[in-house]
């Protein structure tokens, strides 16, 4: 009998997931004990395994190019990394290790990209594609790049305004643009047209009418991109295919067209139960884009993708304390965790965006249900699980070994939507931030990036 429990025991920690272990009843994350982590560190606080990020280039690299070897592709595949994901060093750091390229959305990302080849981490040949709505301050940053002879810096046109604004350049050079199509949303979208980008039907009589007749700009680049992501729907491939033919009404008529950015949008695991094919999405992308310039009897382009979710969530996980159990009636237990929802996971808060949520000690305890509450006297500062069959079950703590739980793969945009480094709801500090790699032997490496923030930071920013 007791053989039979302990297969039993092993069998519920058998995950679906790959980077998750129990051993000796404590969670391990990518080969990371995290208790120990916790011991030496303490919580709350935020980590970023960075190895993560190269594993998820050197895949998203692997899955297009066996794609397109499928396909007998003509094409090229370039990588981009959207840097408003995030910004931090050690990310950018990280990735650049992978002969990446890169996307921009702000004046503020500049500085970043100059740095960046300041310290030899890519080169003046990097393709840089800026995208978004551009204010002045973001195309002089574009233009200066330009002139200090950054030779692949493409900026993708969002409206038929912006192309005066590079009249300096293009009047005495060639200046490299895109076209970013406005993609229709998703039929339960609150839009129908996304904001970002020049409609379908006005596309070719720009080409024509102003673009054409302005001899130093090449398009090189046409740019596909919706807000649900590359998922397999009927709406994501209907938009595709009407994207891929736009490609090739315009490569009629624009010969120097060559290359076709299909956006981002890989989803990342935010739920045990995750599944989603990758290999089939990228071969069925690729196999579509192909099929159709083969009977428009145009060449394929070179595809570009842009990936920032993809690239570093999956690094990021915070670890908090259940500092307190409160019982508020017969049917409700609440686990308060020693920060807040609302500052550290933003997007729960904000979209009800789940993560993977994980007990970090105590797996061989009972198990009840709870729900999680945060520091702030905000109501909305909680975590539930939206479906009655995914409520959150979590051990039961002890006095003396208090409970640690963990949310995964929360290593994209936390940091920026909650203001990092600046003022809190309630005054609630940002926690400790830990960037954990591995040396030449493969064994763990911790660093402490950022302490936890101090009252005096706070108050100094709040004018005291």
């Amino acid at each position: 009998m007791k053989n039979r429990y302990a297969d039993l025991i092993t069998q519920t920690f058998d995950f679906p997931q790959e980077g998750f272990e129990v051993v000796d009843n404590n969670l391990h994350f990518n080969g990371i004990p995290l208790m120990d982590i916790i011991e030496q560190y303490g919580t709350p606080l935020k980590i970023s395994y960075l190895p993560k990020i190269s594993e998820q280039i050197q895949k998203a690299k692997r899955l297009f190019n066996v794609a397109m070897a499928k396909a007998d592709y003509k094409g090229k595949y370039t990588y981009c990394y959207c840097t408003k994901s995030s910004h931090f060093s050690f990310v950018l750091d990280e990735a650049c290790k992978n002969d990446i390229h890169l996307e921009t959305s702000s004046a503020f990302d500049i500085p970043i990209i100059r740095n960046l080849e300041e310290r030899g981490k890519i080169n003046k040949e990097v393709f840089v594609l800026c995208n978004g709505f551009k204010r002045s301050v973001y195309t002089q940053n574009i233009k200066e790049l330009i002139q200090d002879g950054f030779t692949n810096v493409i900026p993708i046109l969002d409206n038929m305004n912006e192309l005066a604004a590079y009249e300096d350049i293009y009047k005495d050079n060639k200046l490299k643009v895109g076209i970013r199509i406005a993609a229709e949303e998703e039929p339960n979208f609150d839009f129908y047209t996304s904001r970002l980008g020049i409609r379908y039907t006005e596309i070719i009589d720009y080409y024509k009418n102003v673009i054409k007749k302005t001899p130093n700009i090449e398009v090189k680049l046409l740019h596909f991109f919706i807000n649900t992501g590359i998922r397999d729907t009927a709406y994501y491939w209907a938009e595709l295919e009407r994207c891929i033919h736009l490609y090739c009404d315009i490569k009629k008529v624009c010969p120097e067209l060559d290359s076709l950015d299909i956006g981002g949008g890989f989803p990342i695991r935010t739920s045990l139960s995750f599944d989603f094919d990758y290999q089939y999405m990228a071969d069925e992308i690729v196999r579509q884009i192909k099929s159709i310039c083969v009977q428009r009897n145009v060449k394929e382009p070179n595809l570009f993708t842009e990936f920032g979710s993809f690239t570093v969530g999956e690094s990021g996980a915070i670890l908090f304390n259940v500092t307190e159990e409160k019982r508020q009636n017969d049917k409700e237990t609440w686990n308060m965790i020693d920060s807040s929802f609302i500052t550290t996971l933003p997007d729960t808060w904000g979209i009800k965006q789940k993560f993977i949520l994980l007990s970090i000690n105590h797996w061989d305890k009972e198990y009840q249900r709870v729900n999680l509450g945060g520091l702030t006297c905000d109501s909305d500062d909680y975590y539930i699980m939206e479906s009655v069959k995914s409520r959150v079950f979590l051990p039961k703590g002890e006095k003396d070994e208090p409970l640690y739980i963990g949310f995964f793969h929360t290593g994209a945009y936390q940091e920026s939507l909650g203001g990092y480094g600046g003022i809190q709801h309630c005054l609630i500090p940002a926690p400790k931030h830990v960037l954990i790699d591995r040396d030449d032997n493969g064994e763990i490496v911790t660093r402490l990036f950022a302490k936890e923030q101090s009252a005096k930071s706070m108050m100094k920013i709040l004018g005291y």
